[in-house]
């Protein structure tokens, strides 16, 4: 691991210069004030806001022409994280991945659950919910499921208290609106659903005091079909896709209120994420690609975290991060007992209160369905098998293959947000390194990950220029 990269003079394992962290400061850490925490004795509340097809470039803080003041308070107030991935290009890998703090391929959940399927998270992986439960917290989801669609696999079976939302996207089914086990609205009206959510959220925090509470709140939107309340249809100017995120920029700043109003901000860690990269419409900003592809721009992600009494106000980071780090990271806090199964995710609490700038993190991998696709340590990643075609069109006459590329492609993907730069044939040190961690970390899977791998790297394909869908030879 120890091999030199000759466009820039350092390791692979030197993580440390490579990811290239900074603080929003003219002093760097040197500078930075942590937040004396007066009520160390109390354990903090958590509150998860993950938006749904939400693009990395979909907030003003990241550069979006939608105003989004409350959730760039966040980053005010807080960190603002410019390196985030989700575990997956679609949904319900991505947001298992946020609930557990592990690949969701280690546990059979690689690919989008249907309405029609009668399987979801497996009983045996604890949920940041269920970790919570032992240490006296009040738990409540809020929003989208999409763990499992039939009563077993359920909220309420994974450490909930209490649930309203849909079990799936709102583009499948008849989209039940549910409070726990029973139908309250069929179909859920999408125009009212954010205000809906944002009451239940609200009237949550408002209920929970005494004891320290998880608020998980997953947002409807901006998945299509899109809606808004008529108080911010044609408000952003940005069509009904802006109205939608305006919305739930709203929604953010109802919480912050409540939190305030009720004496516990100072006490309230609050991180904002969406669940993976825009689908047709939304900004993955400079990044290449979109939901369903591995391509930065389909798993890059916003990622705020504000905890008034434990992180500097303002500050910015470049380190790699992802939202498996969710769970460890609140385990930490909490002082919880981390689940059985071993996370891989990674403590934020270091980074949040300036202690440390980097993380001592394994090479990042990056599954579509079954299938590993790339990896990334510290600024570089690698791709060595991508689908024959872009995400969401019509397959060619093959069908969809995960196939090999002609040849890895290495990409900075700090100097180089949209890779569209190849560095692989300058850095073959760099190249190999990454593709051992890569054949060494598929060993920790199941047979089937494994299998989809190695039968991958055997396929043949044609010669195609670097950035290319590769195309399977004879075809």
């Amino acid at each position: 691991m120890g091999a030199s990269v000759s466009d820039t003079g350092a390791s692979v394992s030197d993580t440390g210069a490579s990811r290239r962290t900074f603080l929003k400061t003219a002093a760097g850490v040197a500078s930075v004030t942590v937040p004396s925490r007066a009520a160390t004795s109390r354990v903090p509340n958590i509150i998860v806001i993950a938006c749904d097809d939400l693009g990395y470039g979909d907030l003003s803080c990241y550069g979006s022409n939608i105003a989004t003041p409350n959730i760039d308070s966040l980053a005010q107030q807080g960190m603002q994280f410019l390196q985030c991935n989700s575990s997956a290009p679609v949904c319900t890998p991505a947001r298992a991945g946020i609930l557990t703090g592990r690949y969701p391929n280690r546990y059979g959940l690689p690919r989008v659950l249907d309405v029609t399927d009668t399987y979801g998270l497996p009983a045996s992986e604890t949920t940041v919910a269920a970790m919570l439960k032992p240490s006296g917290y009040s738990t409540m989801c809020v929003g989208k499921w999409h763990l499992g669609s039939i009563p077993q696999y359920f909220p309420m079976n994974y450490g909930f208290d209490e649930w309203y939302g849909i079990p799936y996207s709102i583009d499948q089914g008849n989209r039940p609106l549910m409070h726990n086990y029973d139908v309250i609205q069929a179909p859920a009206d999408l125009n009212s659903l954010t205000q809906f959510y944002t009451q239940q959220a609200v009237s949550f925090i408002q209920r929970s005091q005494g004891s320290p509470f998880f608020l998980y709140l997953a947002h409807a939107f901006p998945h299509i079909p899109l809606g808004a309340s008529q108080p911010f249809l044609g408000r952003s100017f940005q069509g009904m896709y802006g109205d939608t995120v305006q919305e739930i920029d709203w929604s953010t700043g109802q919480l912050l209120q409540a939190l305030r109003a009720n004496g516990i901000d100072s006490n309230t860690l609050i991180v904002f994420t969406s669940d993976h990269g825009p689908w047709y419409q939304g900004s993955p900003g400079r990044l290449r690609g979109r939901k369903g592809e591995t391509f930065e721009g389909g798993v890059r992600v916003p990622f705020l975290a504000r905890f008034p009494s434990l992180i500097p106000a303002g500050q910015v980071s470049q380190t790699l991060v992802s939202t498996l780090d969710i769970l460890p990271t609140v385990a930490s806090l909490t002082g919880a007992a981390p689940p059985s199964n071993p996370v891989d995710g990674v403590d934020l609490s270091p980074v949040f209160t300036g202690k440390q700038t980097d993380l001592a993190r394994d090479v990042f991998l990056y599954f579509n369905d079954v299938y590993l696709q790339a990896a990334r340590v510290g600024t570089w990643k690698l791709h060595v098998t991508r689908f024959n075609m872009p995400a969401f069109t019509t397959p060619p006459a093959c069908g969809r293959l995960s196939l090999p590329l002609p040849e890895p492609e290495l990409y900075d993907v700090v100097a180089d947000p949209d890779e569209s730069r190849d560095r692989g044939d300058r850095n073959p040190g760099t190249v190999a390194a990454i593709r051992a961690q890569m054949d060494a970390a598929i060993q920790t899977f199941p047979a089937d990950v494994q299998n989809a791998w190695y039968t991958t790297l055997q396929l043949r394909v044609g010669a195609t220029p670097s950035g290319c869908y590769p195309i399977p030879t004879g075809s």
